[in-house]
C-alpha cells in the first residue's frame, strides 16, 4: 500500500503565512458540503459538522479498502457570506451569516463512492442532516489567504486589513465567498492556538483606459 497522504502538508493552498497576506492560485477541488445560516454557536452548525465527519471517515476507509488508497481526512472547512461583508469585519453580525461547511474528498473518489460513504455512516447511527451532504465542485482560481492563531471573534481585524488594504493595494477586487480552513479541531484545541487559514477569491481591477485609447 502507498503511503498515507496528508493534504495539510502536500497542498500549498493548506499553507498560509502568519502575519502577512500571499496572492496564489489554488486548484479546483471536491468536496462533501452541507448549507447552514446563521450563527455558528448553534446547535444547527453542531448538526452540520456531525453529517459530515461519518461521512468523511467512510470514504476515506473505503478508499483504504477498496482502492488500497489512504489519506488523512482533510480539514474542515467553511465558505461563509453576508450581503454585507461588514458583517465579517466591523459589525461580526454573526445572524446575518450563510454558510457552507465542507470536507475536501480526493480526486481518485467519484460519486458512486461517496454515495457508498454515506450509506455506509447511515448504518453506524443517526446524523440528523445525513441526506443533506452533497459533492460539490469548487474552483476559485486566484486568492488571497493568510493564517490567524486565535480566537474565531479576532479575525475581523484580519479581515479588514485583508478587504481594505491589501486586496485593492494589490490592484484587486474581491470576488466569490470568504473561505476558511480550521487547520486545527476547534472542537478539542484550546481558544488561543486555533490556526485558520483565511482566503479570499479576488480577480484583477481592469485598469482604466485613458482618452483616446
Amino acid at each position: 500500500m502507498a503511503d498515507k497522504v496528508d493534504f495539510k502538508r502536500s497542498l500549498d493552498s493548506c499553507r498560509a503565512p502568519r502575519g502577512r497576506f500571499v496572492v496564489l492560485d489554488v486548484p479546483p477541488q471536491t468536496y462533501l458540503a452541507i448549507d447552514g445560516h446563521g450563527d455558528p454557536n448553534t446547535p444547527a452548525f453542531v448538526a452540520a459538522v456531525e453529517a459530515l465527519y461519518p461521512v468523511a471517515y467512510a470514504l476515506k476507509f473505503a478508499s483504504k479498502d477498496d482502492l488500497g488508497r489512504d489519506y488523512v481526512v482533510p480539514p474542515l472547512e467553511g465558505l461563509w457570506r453576508a450581503d454585507d461583508p461588514a458583517a465579517f469585519t466591523t459589525a461580526r453580525d454573526k445572524s446575518r451569516w450563510d454558510w457552507t461547511l465542507m470536507i475536501m474528498v480526493p480526486g481518485w473518489l467519484g460519486p458512486a463512492m461517496v454515495a457508498g460513504a454515506v450509506e455506509r455512516a447511515r448504518t453506524k447511527g443517526p446524523a440528523a442532516r445525513l441526506d443533506d451532504v452533497r459533492l460539490e465542485s469548487l474552483d476559485e482560481g486566484t486568492c488571497v489567504q493568510t493564517l490567524h492563531v486565535g480566537a474565531f471573534d479576532d479575525e475581523g481585524a484580519v479581515l479588514a486589513r485583508m478587504h481594505d488594504e491589501f486586496i485593492p493595494g494589490e490592484g484587486l477586487a474581491m470576488t466569490g465567498k470568504h473561505h476558511e480552513i480550521y487547520l486545527s479541531d476547534f472542537r478539542r484545541v484550546s481558544v488561543e492556538k486555533r490556526r485558520t487559514i483565511l482566503r479570499q477569491p479576488v480577480r484583477p481591477v481592469p485598469t482604466p483606459r485613458g482618452p483616446g485609447e
